[in-house]
């Protein structure tokens, strides 16, 4: 009955009804497309793997992705430089920033 050939599996049979009724060279260019992508896909996986075991011989920091904080620019917050604020001052805070639409203080004070 059986000439020892196991059946085609489902996933294989989909890829054959999709692509069977292309051309040849069609169906090769794509195989071949799909084998690159699978490849390239193989090879970034392996080199982060190797990249994250080397970070702790070398303590070189392992590549994370950058936050939007990272790229500010000239909208980052300006640099005090260390001074120290002089007793009695306090912190700026979100408030102060707020011009005529900021909230009126409690201590009678307009900021």
């Amino acid at each position: 009955m059986s000439a020892g050939v196991p059946p085609a599996s489902w996933k294989t049979q989909v890829f054959e009804s999709l692509l069977g009724f292309l051309p040849d060279w069609v169906q090769i260019t794509v195989l071949a497309l799909v084998v690159v992508a699978f490849l390239a896909a193989w090879a970034l996986k392996l080199k982060r793997r190797i990249a994250a075991r080397r970070a702790p011989r070398t303590g070189a920091p392992v590549p994370v992705q950058a936050s939007g904080a990272d790229f500010l620019g000239p909208y980052a917050p300006r640099n005090q430089g260390g001074t120290a604020a002089p007793s009695g001052a306090r912190e700026p805070s979100g408030a102060d920033f707020l011009g005529a639409y900021a909230p009126r203080r409690e201590d009678g004070g307009q900021g």
